[in-house]
């Protein structure tokens, strides 16, 4: 079987990380696990997209060379990942000498067969975005303030034939109705694509910019950005290695932002492999943005959270578990300290945490920390066991869907339910009772807290994988490392010994 190949947006080398490149390296690093719980073999990869204007700018600001700029950079984020517990198969940096040499292949073949052509351009340029602009970019007469200083010129520039294959992109997303997701995202690039497409510029002159990869057919030119940055998903995949590359290609999704949804991702990106003769990834999956009072958090606005420090202080798993509950895919965001620590303190803290450490205060109080039989069975363990399969479809359903927020919902509502049951039961009163019966119920309350624990852990592993192998280190089990032998309710842990309880989540 092919291995599940999936990519993020490389990381543009002109600042530190926040949040907003948090949050998609954690979705990706979910989803690369739950694909491997599923049983695929998966190749993760993300990087650092280095060329450009602003990173040779910055570099000059700084007195530095752009290449110590972005080496100083990549630490940074490579940094970012190993905090955050995600862990690529591959970290691609755009500087590198394989994916120079793929760009400059794919250039020469569209160069040699007229998909490529040089032409003098007179238009508008917005240094901060890197890409001309066009007065249907205005809005209200105006420059929108992503683009920054935009300012007037005419140049000689190399183009690709990006106009050429319209129609057919727009027949290939049609035709393909999960080939952009959210499907509202679709109906976004198709309403995009209504206008004609002026054909792409993919050059600037090396007396305006510098940094860059030259033009393997005319050195007095580099590469535009985009037209580097998003080839590294092939080169990643083994581009010029035959067996490697079909082994990979295509890739199975592109986890990417809204903002570079259209025109990069949906439209340059498909017609350039089209071009290229070279097969379209699987899907393209848009996350929206984070915001605070409603507003994007990022650099240039100055509303940033530093996820470092969120870390720090509270865990990698504890972060990760909120920007996956919090965000529905595709849609954006609010963030804020006090929603982020009520998430820490009830379904962390309470839901999880307590019911993890009263479960084993017990059992080691009332049964010698062993796993007993369940000797009864009433209706609450019957409710309790039907609630699972349930939890357990829609669980499963949502991960596949990437629909996490509501996975993690009905994961948390079945562990309320948990303490519900003990609640029902009151395993601490029937210890109290001389009766029999009581003390069969005693152990069926354990057994069955202790069997619906180790279930519900399961599917914590992919989110919260610090915390899960943690909760199974205490049941005396290893990692899950294959969610299809362990979603079945048992009798798995009878007469196990378990561990002393712990405090999962610290309170200051």
């Amino acid at each position: 079987m092919k291995p599940f190949y999936l990519t993020t947006a490389i990381d543009y080398a002109n600042g530190s990380p926040h949040l907003g490149h948090a949050y998609e390296k954690i979705l990706a690093d979910v989803i690369a696990r739950t694909q491997r719980l599923l049983g695929h073999e998966v190749r993760f990869v993300t990087g650092l997209d280095e060329h450009g204007q602003k990173v040779q700018q910055g570099a000059e600001r700084e007195g530095i060379s752009p290449q110590a700029r972005c080496d100083g950079i990549a630490e940074e984020f490579k940094s970012l990942l190993k905090s955050l517990n995600v862990h690529p198969d591959d970290y691609i940096r755009t500087t590198e000498e394989r994916h120079k040499k793929v760009v400059c292949h794919l250039l020469t073949d569209l160069y040699e067969r007229g998909e490529i052509y040089q032409a003098e351009y007179k238009g508008f340029y917005s240094t901060r975005a890197e890409q001309f602009l066009q007065e249907k970019d205005k809005v209200d007469g105006k420059w929108p303030e992503i683009y920054g200083e935009v300012t007037e010129i005419t140049e000689k520039n190399y183009f690709f034939k990006l106009g050429k294959y319209q129609d057919w992109l727009i027949e290939h997303i049609r035709t393909n109705p999960t080939f952009i997701a959210p499907d509202y995202r679709q109906n976004q690039v198709l309403e995009f694509l209504k206008e004609p497409l002026n054909d792409l510029c993919i050059s600037r002159p090396k007396e305006r910019l510098s940094w860059g990869i030259p033009l393997p057919f005319d050195a007095n030119f580099v590469t535009y950005v985009w037209f580097d940055a998003l080839v590294n998903y092939v080169t990643a995949a083994g581009f010029g290695h035959k067996s490697e590359f079909e082994r990979f290609w295509p890739a199975d999704l592109h986890v990417i932002g809204k903002d570079i949804l259209a025109p990069p991702h949906a439209v340059y990106w498909p017609i350039m492999l089209k071009a290229a003769n070279l097969s379209l990834p699987k899907q393209i999956l848009a996350h929206g943005w984070w915001t605070s009072s409603g507003a994007k958090m990022s650099k240039s606005t100055g509303e940033t959270v530093n996820p470092l420090e969120l870390v720090e202080q509270y865990g990698s798993d504890a972060f990760r578990y909120f920007v996956m509950r919090e965000m529905t895919v595709g849609r954006d965001a609010e963030f804020s300290l006090e929603r982020f620590e009520s998430r820490y303190r009830t379904d962390l803290g309470n839901d999880l945490g307590n019911l993890l450490s009263r479960l084993l205060h017990m059992l080691e109080r009332y049964c010698g920390g062993l796993v007993p039989e369940t000797p009864v069975r009433g209706k609450p363990e019957e409710n309790l066991s039907l609630l699972w399969e349930e939890t357990k479809d829609r669980v499963m359903n949502d991960f596949s869907g990437y629909r996490f927020n509501q996975a993690l919902d009905h994961l948390f509502g079945f562990f309320r339910s948990i303490n519900k049951y003990a609640d029902e039961r009151s395993p601490w009163k029937l210890a109290k009772s001389d009766k029999a019966e009581d003390q069969q119920y005693l152990q069926t309350s354990l057994a069955t807290m202790v069997e619906a624990l180790r279930l519900g852990n399961v599917f914590l592993a992919p989110v919260m994988p610090e915390v899960h192998y943690a909760i199974n280190e205490r049941l005396g089990l290893p990692s899950c490392l294959a969610w299809k032998q362990e979603l079945d309710w048992g009798d798995r842990l009878v007469g196990k010994k378990l561990g002393q309880k712990t405090i999962l989540f610290p309170r200051d």
